[in-house]
């Protein structure tokens, strides 16, 4: 079932209505999810909002073309209007965005016409809880012209987690404990040449929250974001992945793979790195991955 929207959700009331419900979440592989695609005809983009989105993230400003990541921005309010919703089983609070990947046809230009529409692909399990994926696409008179599938988790015990040995005490970090704290990082591939060292402002979170309108409390300050387990604030993940993108360049007919390994707490120093398609964002005296992804051109 489809369901035409004249104008985007305000994500303020969205997120709020996702925080309260999230208390009477009860997420599960098996559970039922919302069916419908909810369709958002005749949209202009903002050129201000876009340039100051061009601008938190690194890319250039004032040409007729959309960042390969801004779509996500845009089709984000429609994703959040689903996921608070009474009917998606999965609590907005703690969900973790854990990959994403993107596909674009041809360039998207800032001046033209689209619809975009957003549906719930389904629900995985997966080891440490349950998976949902989200499918945004743009299109113009009925041509999809980009295209993304993202992947959030909602932590809840598993029955593989269940019969696992029992973790001696103090085996595991503090973070671990925390729901939406990080993802555990996997054994990583042998890290990528370096190519930049990126100081990172401790504003960023709110300079790309107000661009993008993703003003999610862990972005902001770090006093918001210790009433979620982080020492510190945040980076948005969709603004580590935009900033890679923004310095490593896609053709206009691409898809692009990425996922989240690690918070990126603000202020930092990360180092971006990158050979042939393949990029990452490490930081710490550990080189620890925060993000890892690739471009692959479309033929």
């Amino acid at each position: 079932m489809s369901l035409v929207l004249t104008t985007p959700p305000s994500l303020p009331p969205l997120l709020a209505r996702g925080a309260l419900l999230s208390l009477f979440k009860r997420p599960a592989p098996d559970a039922e999810f919302p069916r419908t695609r909810l369709v958002l005809g005749n949209l202009r983009v903002d050129l201000a909002r876009l340039a100051a989105y061009e601008r938190v993230c690194g890319f250039p400003t004032g040409e007729d073309a959309l960042p390969v990541t801004y779509p996500h921005v845009l089709g984000f309010p429609l994703a959040m209007r689903l996921m608070s919703g009474r009917d998606f089983p999965l609590p907005l609070l703690g969900l973790v965005h854990t990959s994403i990947t993107i596909t674009q046809h041809r360039a998207v230009t800032a001046t033209g016409e689209y619809e975009l529409s957003v549906h719930i692909d389904g629900l995985a399990p997966h080891r440490r809880g349950t998976e949902a994926a989200v499918i945004t696409e743009m299109r113009v008179d009925d041509e999809v012209v980009w295209a993304s599938r993202s992947t959030y988790l909602a932590r809840h015990r598993t029955r593989q987690q269940a019969t696992e040995p029992a973790r001696s005490a103090g085996s595991a970090e503090p973070a671990e404990a925390v729901a939406g704290a990080k993802e555990v990082a996997e054994k990583a591939p042998t890290p990528l040449p370096e190519v930049a060292e990126w100081r990172i402002a401790g504003d960023v979170g709110r300079r790309y929250g107000a661009a993008s309108g993703d003003r999610n409390p862990i972005h902001l300050h770090p006093l918001t974001a210790r009433l979620f387990g982080f020492p510190r604030a945040i980076a948005h993940g969709m603004w580590t992945v935009a900033r890679c993108l923004a310095a490593h360049g896609v053709p206009a007919r691409a898809r692009v793979e990425a996922q989240f390994r690690a918070p990126v707490l603000l202020p930092g120093t990360v180092t971006y790195a990158a050979d042939g398609g393949r990029f990452e964002l490490r930081g710490g005296s550990a080189q620890r991955l925060h993000m890892a992804g690739r471009v692959h051109p479309l033929v």
